[in-house]
C-alpha cells in the first residue's frame, strides 16, 4: 500500500508539473487523503521551494566566503597607440646636452685626422660633419621621423600576470569560519520550521475544505427536508386541511434555503482552490478529499501538560534553535569587526610583458668605424629589442592606525547586536511558553464544545423527526416542521464547526510544539 501511495505521488507531481496541460488533463479529478496532501505539498509548495533554495544560496555564499582565503590571479592586458606624447625635457637643458653628444662625434673625428697625417682624413667643420653623416644615412636608406619628442614610441602593449595571497586577513578567516560553521544551520533550520508551517496550512485548508463539504451537505438536506415538508403541506392544502398560505412559505422556506445551498457551494470552490494553491496542483484540476474530521482528531493532545509540552516544543522548534544560532553569526561578527584592530599581510607577484613598437623599425650601424656610412636592417614587430620582460614579488602590510574611531564604533555595535540577538532568543522562548499555553487552552474549549454539540446534535435530530411525525398525523403545523428543521441545520453546523476549531487547534498545537514532519504510514 506504501508503494502504490507513492506511485499515486509521483503521478500527481508529473501531471502538476508538466507544462501546457492539455484540455483533458485539466478535467482530471485527483483523489487525496489528508497525509498525501501533506506529501505533495512537501515538494510543491512554492515557499517551501524558497526556504530550500535559500539552504543552496547559502552554500554558495559558504564557498564564496572560503575563497577569500585562496589565492586571487588577475591578468590584465592593454594596448596605447599614442597620437602625440609630450617632449619629457621641454623647458630642461637636456636638449643641449644630446646636441653636445653629437659635436663629441665630430671633434673625435677631427682628433683621428690630427694624429692619422693624412690627407685625406684631414680635420673638418662641424657643418661639413653633419652634412656629410646626413648624406650617409640618407644612402643608407635611413629615415627619421620628425618629432618634438625623441623618446615617444606610437605602440605601447603591457601584458601581465599579478598573483595575491593573504597571509594574514582576521576579517576573511574569521568571515569564512563562521559562515561554514553556523550560516548553513541557520538556514536549515528556518527550512525545517518552514515545513512545520507547511504541515500546519495544509492541514487546516484540508480542514476548511472538508467543513465546507460538510456545510453543503447539511444545505442540501435542509433542501430536501423542506422540499418533502411542501410536499405534504401541498398534500394538504390539496385535501383542504390547511391553508393556501402555509404553501406559499413553504415554497419561499424552499427558495432561500437552496439559495443558502449555492453560496455553500461557492465557499467549497474557494476553499478547494486554497487548497490547491497551497499544493501547487493546477487549480483547472478538479480535487476530491478522502476523509473526514472526525477521523482526523488526536484525543491524545488532550491529556499532554502545559509545561511538559513547553518542554517539548523548546526541544524541537527549529525558530528557536535558528535564533541561538543567530547569537553565534552574530559573536562571529563582533570577531571580524575586532579584528580590524591588527593588520592584514599580503604576498604578491607580478609578471608583466612590455612592448613598446615604433612605426619606424629601420635600425643603422657605420661601415668599419666609418662615420659617414652606413648600412640599415628593419626589425620585425615582434623583435627582441622591442619587448622586454618584467617579474616582481613581495610582500605588503596594511594596518589602520587611525580612522576616526570608526572601528571602535563597530565593535561596539556588534556587541549591541548579540545582546539584542540573546533577547530574541529569551522573547521567543518566552512566547513559545505563552502560545503552548494558550494552544492547550483553545484546543480543550473547543473539545468540550464540540462535545457539547455532538449531543445538541442528537436532540435536534430526534426533535425533527417527532415534529416531521407530527406533520403528517396532522397534530403539527408546518411552521413547527421548520422550526424544527432550522435548528437541526444550525445544530448539525455548530457541531462541524466545533470538530473544526478542534482540528484547527490540533494542527496549531503540533505546530507550536515542534512535532517533526512525519512520511506517509506505511498500510
Amino acid at each position: 500500500m506504501k508503494m502504490s501511495r507513492y506511485l499515486f505521488l509521483a503521478t500527481l507531481l508529473m501531471i502538476t508539473t508538466t507544462s501546457g496541460l492539455r484540455a483533458q488533463d485539466a478535467d482530471t479529478e485527483i483523489v487525496l487523503t489528508l497525509d498525501e496532501a501533506v506529501q505533495v505539498a512537501l515538494i510543491q509548495n512554492l515557499a517551501l521551494q524558497n526556504a530550500r533554495l535559500e539552504v543552496e544560496n547559502v552554500t554558495a555564499q559558504v564557498r564564496e566566503g572560503w575563497a577569500e582565503l585562496f589565492p586571487k590571479v588577475d591578468a590584465n592586458a592593454s594596448y596605447t597607440r599614442n597620437i602625440k606624447q609630450a617632449n619629457p625635457f621641454a623647458g630642461s637643458q637636456a636638449g643641449g646636452l644630446f646636441q653636445s653628444l653629437g659635436f663629441l662625434d665630430w671633434l673625435a673625428y677631427n682628433e683621428q685626422a690630427r694624429t692619422d697625417g693624412s690627407a685625406s682624413t684631414d680635420p673638418i667643420s662641424a657643418e661639413e660633419f653633419f652634412f656629410r653623416q646626413a648624406q650617409g644615412l640618407q644612402a643608407a636608406g635611413v629615415t627619421f621621423e620628425d618629432s618634438d619628442n625623441p623618446f615617444a614610441v606610437p605602440s605601447v602593449y603591457v601584458a601581465g600576470l599579478s598573483i595575491n595571497q593573504k597571509l594574514i586577513d582576521g576579517r576573511a578567516l574569521l568571515g569564512a569560519y563562521g559562515a561554514s560553521k553556523w550560516l548553513k544551520p541557520f538556514s536549515q533550520e528556518g527550512a525545517r520550521r518552514q515545513e512545520q508551517l507547511v504541515v500546519r496550512d495544509v492541514k487546516n485548508a484540508w480542514y476548511a475544505a472538508l467543513l465546507t463539504e460538510e456545510q453543503v451537505a447539511v444545505s442540501r438536506a435542509s433542501v430536501e427536508r423542506a422540499q418533502r415538508t411542501l410536499t405534504e403541506v401541498s398534500r394538504q392544502v390539496a385535501q383542504g386541511v390547511s391553508p393556501k398560505f402555509q404553501r406559499l412559505s413553504a415554497q419561499v422556506e424552499v427558495a432561500n434555503l437552496e439559495t443558502a445551498l449555492l453560496q455553500a457551494e461557492v465557499a467549497q470552490a474557494a476553499a478547494k482552490d486554497n487548497l490547491k494553491l497551497l499544493l501547487g496542483i493546477p487549480s483547472d484540476n478538479e480535487v476530491r478529499l478522502r476523509g473526514s474530521l472526525e477521523a482526523s482528531m488526536r484525543p491524545d493532545y488532550l491529556v499532554d501538560g502545559k509545561d511538559a509540552s513547553a518542554v517539548t516544543a523548546l526541544s524541537r522548534r527549529p525558530d528557536l534553535k535558528q535564533a541561538e544560532i543567530g547569537i553565534q553569526l552574530e559573536r562571529i561578527q563582533l570577531r571580524v569587526a575586532t579584528s580590524a584592530f591588527i593588520p592584514t599581510v599580503n604576498a604578491f607577484a607580478n609578471l608583466n610583458v612590455l612592448g613598446n613598437i615604433p612605426d619606424n623599425r629601420f635600425t643603422y650601424s657605420s661601415v668599419d668605424g666609418n662615420p659617414f656610412q652606413f648600412t640599415s636592417a628593419e626589425l620585425g614587430y615582434f623583435d627582441d629589442a622591442y619587448w622586454d620582460r618584467s617579474t616582481s614579488v613581495g610582500l605588503s602590510l596594511s594596518w589602520t592606525l587611525f580612522n576616526g574611531l570608526a572601528n571602535h564604533r563597530r565593535v561596539q555595535q556588534r556587541k549591541i547586536a548579540v545582546q539584542k540577538a540573546e533577547n530574541d532568543v529569551e522573547f521567543l522562548t518566552r512566547s513559545i511558553r505563552v502560545e503552548i499555553d494558550q494552544n492547550l487552552r483553545t484546543l480543550r474549549a473547543a473539545h468540550r464544545r464540540m462535545q457539547t454539540q455532538q449531543q445538541n446534535l442528537e436532540n435536534a435530530r430526534l426533535n425533527f423527526e417527532y415534529a416531521e411525525t407530527r406533520l403528517r398525523e396532522g397534530v403539527a403545523t408546518p411552521l413547527e416542521v421548520r422550526e424544527a428543521s432550522d435548528q437541526l441545520d444550525q445544530t448539525q453546523l455548530n457541531f462541524l464547526q466545533a470538530v473544526h476549531d478542534v482540528l484547527v487547534a490540533q494542527s496549531t498545537y503540533e505546530a507550536a510544539t515542534g512535532q517533526p514532519v512525519r512520511p506517509v504510514d506505511a498500510e
